[in-house]
């Protein structure tokens, strides 16, 4: 799917629910030639407002061998390394220092990019440039645990911004035959990963953009009944990935991503069935709460940058609604659009 990458990355800035970050940094999405260098220039511009700002820092622990006391003593160490002889103490001690995790990560994180084959000449020398400014940081051997392992608070929230992007790179850089380099795989062709993305942008673009619905994603309990009367523990969890409420009206939304939206059967274009099978279940077993939920309406929405699908029909009392969303648009006419979904 063919996406520009001023879109891709406002999608990605809503599905994080981060527009205030990506204002923050001085990127122009329109002037890089592919993605990855749009998430090293994000890193270097936003590396560099940190170190205008003050990089965070927070408290490291230490324990040294010292002939000065520093910090509180570590007897027990201390006595097994034979005082007597050798006249030092195994001291404990907190430093306030630059050298924490989430700098690690990104100092790891240009570094990767340094060596990654598919980044332009230009942005390469910026990422050795940023690198050389983060001197005082330990490089780690990043793991994926490393990403859960970091704690923020009010006064340095934007880092998980540039977190987030550190992640999503992460996840994508697979090793190349050089030795120590790396190439980075177009992650839009990873179904998978942008079904989670896209339905994500959805939620929070709605959460954001509208006031007529709360928005919110929601469990559905299934209209059955065991031996003993309650719901049985062997079917499925059932939950939406958007739900929009309003006084007297609800919609269920499910979002789609495929490369291809729709599929072909004996030579004739239609609607996948599991994904139509799904919805209708939802609204089913929903009805059985009463009130809006009697008549709520379903619209699956598909992204798509060739065609258009605008159907609707009626199933046993609800309007399912098939919906496109063209992403190889302006964004404005993108914002219009899902806006005109809902209305």
């Amino acid at each position: 799917m063919d996406i520009p990458i001023q879109n891709i990355y406002y999608l990605l800035c809503y599905a994080w629910d981060k527009l205030e970050e990506r204002d923050i940094v001085s990127v122009n999405p329109t002037d890089q030639a592919n993605i990855i260098d749009l998430f090293s220039r994000v890193l270097v511009s936003g590396i560099s407002h940190l170190c205008k700002k003050g990089l965070d820092r927070g408290y490291v622990f230490h324990s040294e061998e010292t002939a000065r006391i520093r910090g509180k003593i570590n007897f027990t160490a201390t006595l097994k390394r034979n005082y007597f002889s050798q006249p030092v103490m195994i001291c404990e001690y907190d430093d306030l220092s630059y050298d924490v995790l989430h700098n690690q990560i990104l100092k790891s994180m240009v570094k990767m990019l340094i060596n990654c084959e598919d980044v332009d000449e230009k942005v390469h020398n910026e990422l050795v440039s940023t690198y050389r400014r983060l001197q005082a940081i330990q490089e780690i051997v990043l793991a994926k645990k490393h990403f859960r392992l970091v704690q923020l608070h009010r006064n340095n929230l934007f880092y998980d911004f540039l977190l987030r992007v550190c992640e999503l790179i992460w996840d994508n850089l697979l090793p190349s035959e050089d030795p120590g380099k790396s190439k980075f795989r177009d992650f839009l062709r990873d179904e998978k990963q942008m079904a989670g993305l896209f339905e994500e942008f959805v939620r929070n673009f709605y959460r954001r953009e509208q006031t007529r619905f709360s928005v919110c994603r929601e469990n559905i309990q299934w209209d059955a009944t065991g031996p003993d009367g309650s719901v049985p523990d062997f079917l499925p969890v059932m939950h939406t990935d958007i739900s929009l409420i309003s006084e007297g009206r609800k919609v269920v939304m499910d979002t789609k991503y495929y490369r291809k939206a729709l599929q072909m059967y004996y030579d004739k274009t239609s609607v996948r069935s599991g994904n139509l099978y799904q919805l209708f279940s939802y609204l089913k077993n929903l009805e059985v709460k009463g009130g809006a939920n009697r008549n709520c309406e379903g619209i699956l929405l598909y992204p798509t940058v060739r065609y258009e699908l605008y159907e609707q029909c009626e199933v046993q009392g609800h309007t399912i609604m098939f919906r496109t969303i063209n992403l190889n648009q302006d964004w404005r006419s993108i914002h219009n659009d899902l806006l005109a979904i809902i209305n």
